[in-house]
Parts: structure tokens; C-alpha cells; sequence
């Protein structure tokens, strides 16, 4: 059904925040008008905060993931195993794994996994750069921590036969997590558990 509404300037409110993941018109049409019940003062904090996040967030250009710096927190930090990589695929599985606190190595996000289906190639994720990484003599490990999907499994093949050439050890977390589960929908003692039992990802095979 067609919504009319008394202001085009609200119309426009509602378009943009329906845009948001998981927020359809009725939710949109209620944060609006949450908005405008607001002093103007907290909104303009509001949308400042969006404005600078947006134009000053930075990727991390040894892990990819977000920053305010040009290296993150967690590749900065001498206390972190350097030689252990944990590889990902999105910066939110970054933000699950560190919550389990049973991971001290750095972390290589991927930006994605192999998915022909979606367009997405070999060439569209971060992976001539965790290679680098290998050839440099940077890492003693990585740790396959892709979700168990099958486009999971296929970007694992696709780097393990890429980087099996190198004296690099690679292992996978264990499977205490479903097949088809994305990793960030795991509870965290079942990931953190699985970071501890990780596996050599031939055995997988």
C-alpha cells in the first residue's frame, strides 16, 4: 500500500534510512519521527558522528581492517604474535574472534570469499597481499577461519594450493561450528574453542 505522507522533507528521511539493512518504510517512518521529537542539538551530534565516521574511518594497510590510524590497534600492538595470521573474511569475524580472547596472533581480512554466482573472483579479495606476506618471511601460520559455507571452503582451497608452495604452516579452525554457518553468528565458546583446536587444513581435504 502506497504511503502518503504530510511532508516531502519526511518522505526523504524515510527513503534514505530505509536504505539501512534490516530497516523497512514502517521502521524508517518511526526512527524519523523519533528524530523529530529530538533536540535539533542531539541530531546534529547524531549526524556529525555518521558524517565523520564516514569520511575519516581507514583501513588498516597491513590487515585491512578498519582503523583510525593507518595501522590498527591490533597490528600496532607488540604484545601480539606477529607471525600467526588468522585470515577472514570481513572485519565483523575480526570483531567476533577478538571476543573470545583466546586469539593473540594479527589477522588478514580477505573482504569476501570466492562466489562466481555474485562476480566475485580470486582478484576481488585481499589475497596477493597475504602472499607477500608469506614470500617476505612474515608468517609462520595462518589460521583458516573462513565461514564453513561452500564458497567458505572453495576461497580455502583456492589460497591453501596458492600458498602450499611455501615453507608457511596453514591449519583451519576446528569444526565445532556447523557446516553452512556464517562465523559470526557463532557463540563465542564454540569459536574461541575452535581457534584452540585448529586442525592442518590438508586434513580437511
Amino acid at each position: 500500500m502506497y504511503q502518503q505522507y504530510p511532508s516531502q522533507l519526511l518522505e526523504n528521511a524515510v527513503e534514505e534510512l530505509s536504505r539501512l539493512p534490516g530497516i523497512g518504510k514502517k521502521t524508517a517512518l518511526r526512527l524519523s519521527l523519533f528524530l523529530l521529537k529530538q533536540d535539533k542539538e542531539d541530531v546534529m551530534r547524531f549526524s556529525e558522528t555518521i558524517k565523520t565516521f564516514r569520511n575519516e574511518i581507514r583501513y588498516c594497510t597491513s590487515c585491512y581492517n578498519i582503523s583510525d590510524s593507518n595501522v590498527c590497534s591490533i597490528c600496532a600492538s607488540p604484545k601480539r604474535n606477529h607471525r600467526i595470521i588468522c585470515l577472514v573474511e570481513t572485519i565483523r569475524d575480526v570483531m567476533v574472534i577478538e571476543n573470545t580472547g583466546h586469539f593473540q596472533g594479527i589477522y588478514h581480512v580477505l573482504g569476501g570469499v570466492i562466489s562466481p554466482l555474485d562476480g566475485i573472483g580470486p582478484d576481488d579479495l585481499n589475497i596477493t597481499q597475504l602472499e607477500k606476506k608469506v614470500i617476505n618471511g612474515e608468517t609462520d601460520e595462518i589460521i583458516f577461519a573462513l565461514s564453513a559455507t561452500m564458497e567458505g571452503d572453495t576461497t580455502n582451497y583456492y589460497i591453501f594450493k596458492k600458498l602450499s608452495q611455501y615453507p608457511v604452516k596453514i591449519t583451519t579452525i576446528a569444526r565445532g561450528i556447523a557446516i553452512g554457518d556464517e562465523l559470526e553468528y557463532t557463540d563465542e565458546v564454540t569459536l574461541g574453542r575452535s581457534i584452540l583446536n585448529r586442525i592442518p587444513f590438508e586434513s580437511t581435504l
